[in-house]
């Protein structure tokens, strides 16, 4: 799930991604403190006709999922990405065997498979971004923690040299000016590194000024009021030429303070960037024999990783769909089944855009809803079902993007069944809204959709607690904890197999599951909002939704 629909990256890079846990070592499901459904018999489920909601339930099970999610962390560890670390990022050759895998998967269970590709604007670091001190004391800076680079390929070993403005110590509000005028850089000798502070004007604004005073690099230290100390990211113009590095206001106040006129410090910056304008990636489509070819409901989720194997984003969403898929093989449903794996998720909804966008309008008039299974297996989980009218925001839960009401009504059928599940095995759940998954782009183009969500980053909130026990702070990486997580972390490459919970996957993918039965088998439920026709459903009873208690 890509957080907003500004997507939340730092650099803005499809960058590769590590997976820290030895594949030997990751066969084996974390232990789980949610509770699921038992395994059902896998002979009679390889053979019998899972016709029904409650049959294809039975027969998803965590033996299944767990074992496509091994897949997906080998492939990750075999396909290192252009930092040298394991990824299944787009554009790269772990997401094209990742597509590969699930094609072959798909084939094999008797479905019409095909790649489709598109072409997006690629970026991604070489190699590691280095700041070193080399003079007076030799250190190396480490990564998110002391720096975070951002996407301007360049290197330098030169003194530091600091702009003017920098206002030390910092006053309680933001007040600095550093590098903001071209006059900060008077008597700026050339090849040096500039030395700026964060405050007031445009962090683009502040490198062009240095590059014009002939800076070699430019470190922006955090300007040191509330809220404004660590690491962090700041956005550019994207016509830099020099490295730019942005550093906590301890790393900042540390450097200047060793600043002795035409002595240094000296510092060593390298950031290596592979910038390709029209890199290939693919969206994997497999239709199911049967059906309607007039009624077709898309089962989807995107198969792309982001800072890390992507093992919780979304490979578990991917395995959720792919094992209820492999589940369906012997039946021949009466809506016809669209599977799609859609790439560039983490990018901007590159994929189903692409999709949606390029589908001619007749074709896309026969698609009659979407169900989008994104991040399914979360340690520390909510229960998130995705609704267009009544769905809050996963960060900030504010209101979602409003999407057309023509099709709140005929969502609710979906995301009714997705409740229904859910109240059966007693869990409560949330409405969230379709904002940063790929339901949002059929929501955008009037297809009713609906999904699951399990959570991801952070922040977990008091109210989530109470609803799903667990603790605030942190949905995965370390629980409990407030850094943010795995998943939109770079450089944190922990976003592997062990981020994820099998039993939370296990039940989530079941729930997923009985949403495909029910519009999978049923050739009235589209018609459902329609007055005198179909299924309308009662409102659901059971556990509490966060929105109503």
């Amino acid at each position: 799930m890509r957080p907003g629909q500004a997507r939340r990256r730092g650099w803005g890079l499809a960058m590769a991604a590590a997976a820290a846990v030895a594949v030997t070592g990751a066969l084996t499901p974390v232990a789980s403190s949610a509770t699921g459904t038992a395994d059902a018999n896998p002979t009679a489920c390889a053979n019998r006709v899972n016709n029904t909601p409650q049959k294809l339930v039975d027969c998803v099970t965590q033996t299944d999922l767990w074992a496509h999610m091994v897949k997906f962390q080998q492939i990750a560890d075999a396909n290192p990405g252009a930092d040298g670390h394991p990824s299944r990022n787009s554009g790269e050759p772990g997401y094209k065997a990742s597509a590969d895998y699930v094609a072959s998967v798909m084939k094999a269970a008797g479905y019409d498979v095909t790649l489709q590709e598109y072409k997006f604007h690629y970026t991604s670091f070489v190699g590691t971004p280095v700041m070193h001190e080399d003079s007076p004391t030799p250190h190396s800076f480490a990564l998110v923690t002391d720096f975070n680079p951002a996407s301007v390929a360049g290197s330098a070993s030169a003194k530091v040299q600091p702009a003017a403005g920098i206002v030390v110590p910092a006053t309680p509000t933001p007040s600095s000016a550093s590098g903001c005028a071209a006059s900060d850089f008077a008597g700026f000798v050339a090849g040096n590194i500039a030395l700026i502070q964060r405050g007031t004007c445009t962090f683009a604004q502040k490198v062009a000024n240095a590059q014009a005073a002939g800076a070699s690099a430019a470190v922006i230290f955090n300007e040191g009021n509330p809220g404004r100390t660590n690491a962090f990211s700041g956005s550019l113009a994207g016509t830099e030429h020099i490295p730019v590095l942005f550093t906590s206001y301890a790393v900042g106040t540390q450097l200047l303070s060793q600043y002795v006129p035409g002595s240094g410090p000296t510092l060593t910056v390298n950031v290596q960037v592979i910038d390709d304008p029209n890199r290939s990636d693919w969206n994997v489509i497999a239709d199911s024999k049967g059906g309607d070819p007039n009624n077709i409901l898309v089962v989807d989720a995107h198969l792309d990783a982001i800072f890390g194997a992507g093992m919780l984003d979304n490979a578990s969403g991917s395995a959720t769909i792919l094992d209820i898929a492999q589940q369906l093989k012997n039946t021949s449903p009466r809506n016809k089944l669209r599977f799609i794996w859609f790439g560039g998720e983490e990018l901007g909804l590159l994929g189903s855009r692409f999709y949606v966008n390029t589908l001619p309008a007749a074709e896309l008039a026969k698609i009659k809803f979407d169900l989008d299974a994104d991040v399914t297996a979360t340690p520390n989980y909510v229960a998130g079902v995705l609704d267009p009218k009544d769905g809050v925001t996963l960060f900030g839960r504010g209101p979602g993007t409003p999407m057309p009401s023509s099709i709140w009504a005929p969502s609710a059928i979906g995301r009714d069944f997705g409740i229904d599940y859910l109240n059966s095995i007693g869990k409560n759940h949330i409405l969230f809204s379709a904002d940063g998954t790929d339901a949002f782009s059929f929501q955008q183009a009037g297809v009713p959709a609906s999904g699951v969500l399990t959570g991801q980053d952070c922040c977990k909130l008091a109210s989530d607690v109470a609803l799903f026990g667990g603790s605030e702070g942190n949905f995965e990486g370390t629980v409990p904890g407030d850094d943010g997580g795995c998943v939109d972390n770079p450089f944190r490459w922990c976003d592997n197999l062990s981020n994820n919970d099998p039993t939370v996957l296990t039940w989530m993918s079941k729930t997923f599951a009985n949403m495909v039965g029910h519009m999978a088998f049923d050739t009235q439920v589209f018609n459902a909002p329609k007055p005198g026709t179909g299924h309308a459903k009662k409102a659901p009873q059971g556990p509490k939704n966060a929105l109503t208690s």
